[in-house]
């Protein structure tokens, strides 16, 4: 073990105490007027990381030379962050978001049920689905803008709402499972598998399906008494957004999707998407960069970070038996990303099928315990975070909300 592998770990530890202690630093800002910037600062989840990661190269630099962390830094994969981030300002325009909302709510309307508690339904279960098709990053960002006027605002009591958010995560982690290309730790592992997407759907869709409508009915049900009417809450007065704006919008969105592995190509077409919003800004909202720039920051950060995990994270997933390694994956998933992993796991030779469906059956349940859990949440937390007290979300509370919707999944997964 070299010297820099163990001060990445270290720093690694550091940066998952900093998340946990996010909300402290907030509450800090409001007692302490005087040096709230700094700790705002500290207190943004999404900022967490890649400041550890700017300390490792720090280190790195001064161990074994600049050179050395430079390398380094270039050799990291940062597609899944550029990704994330063109996908998450993209997917929040208002013309994509006013026409799911406006299919949904009329959904809505013809259903047995309430309208608004239909559509924290559709919100908590079909979207997180469509990440199948969209991506769970894109999923995660139109969920997340839906239910916020719905959830989380005020007159929802705190411990509803981390239920819902316990839902929204754990069901945007395995709601990407019918497909072979829509969920990071997927598609770690899909071309070394040769898993396409009818096995997904056979051996892990079905199941998802079920654990992710279970979850999503149980939680609708518990927030029923604390909804407010469904127009309000979906702005439906907003003047209607032109079909042909709408249809660009789309296009961009479906563009960026197909050429997710291709960052040259998609930044290519999100400055298209931002000279297209600058054309007709009068259908347009203020676009969601600083959101999207932070959460990109921060996985780039993990990316930075993670990359020196290996050296203890790989002997653990290799020694385990195919059910300690569902577990040990679920569990190891809520202090690392389970897309990393399964990457990991893709590098062990001859690894069993049984060991490959635990180990992915392992890593996306636990996707939702912690915001670092998957590579989607960090979306979630950016964008519905105000909605919350301190304006900021508690490690603790989002890991009680999830605990009950990731037993549902990991019984789906082992029992079904």
């Amino acid at each position: 073990m070299q010297t820099i592998q163990l001060v990445g770990a270290v720093l690694f530890g550091l940066a998952l105490l900093h998340t946990f202690a996010a909300k402290f630093f907030e509450k800090l800002a409001h007692r302490h007027p005087r040096h709230a910037g700094l700790f705002h600062l500290l207190g943004e989840v999404e900022v967490v990381f890649g400041f550890w990661a700017f300390i490792l190269m720090i280190a790195l630099a001064l161990l074994n030379g600049g050179q050395a962390a430079i390398a380094y830094a270039e050799s990291r994969q940062y597609t899944e962050p550029l990704f994330v981030f063109v996908v998450m300002v993209v997917a929040a325009s208002r013309p994509v978001l006013d026409i799911v909302q406006r299919v949904l709510l009329k959904w809505a309307r013809r259903l047995p049920v309430r309208a608004e508690l239909a559509l924290v339904w559709f919100g908590l279960a079909l979207v997180p689905l469509t990440g199948s098709l969209i991506t769970e990053p894109a999923a995660m960002t139109l969920a997340a803008l839906m239910l916020a006027p719905l959830i989380f605002r005020d007159g929802v009591p705190e411990w509803l709402k981390y239920a819902a958010l316990g839902v929204l995560f754990v069901n945007i982690s395995i709601g990407g499972l019918l497909t072979s290309y829509a969920a990071p730790p997927v598609l770690m592992v899909a071309g070394t598998w040769n898993w396409d997407t009818a096995h997904m759907a056979a051996h892990f869709g079905w199941k998802a399906l079920i654990a992710v409508l279970i979850n999503a009915t149980v939680v609708s049900v518990m927030l029923r008494q604390h909804l407010r009417p469904a127009a309000s809450a979906t702005g439906s007065e907003a003047p209607v957004v032109p079909l042909a704006v709408t249809l660009v919008h789309l296009g961009f969105l479906a563009a960026v999707v197909v050429l997710g592995h291709h960052p040259v190509l998609f930044l290519g077409v999100f400055m298209l998407f931002l000279g297209f919003t600058s054309a007709y800004q009068r259908y347009q909202t203020p676009l969601i960069i600083k959101e999207g720039l932070l959460v990109g920051f921060f996985l780039a950060g993990l990316v930075v970070l993670g990359g020196m995990q290996q050296w203890w994270l790989q002997p653990i997933v290799e020694s385990l038996s195919p059910l300690a390694l569902f577990f040990g994956a679920m569990s190891l998933t809520a202090i690392t990303d389970n897309a990393a992993l399964t990457y990991l796991g893709s590098l062990i030779d001859s690894i069993s099928p049984q060991s490959q469906y635990m180990l992915m059956a392992g890593a996306v349940t636990g996707g939702g315990l912690t915001v670092i859990a998957n590579a989607p949440n960090p979306a979630g937390v950016a964008l519905l975070r105000r909605g919350f007290q301190d304006e900021s979300i508690g490690t603790l509370g989002l890991l009680a909300g999830a605990l009950a919707p990731t037993a549902v999944a990991a019984l789906a997964f082992l029992l079904l």
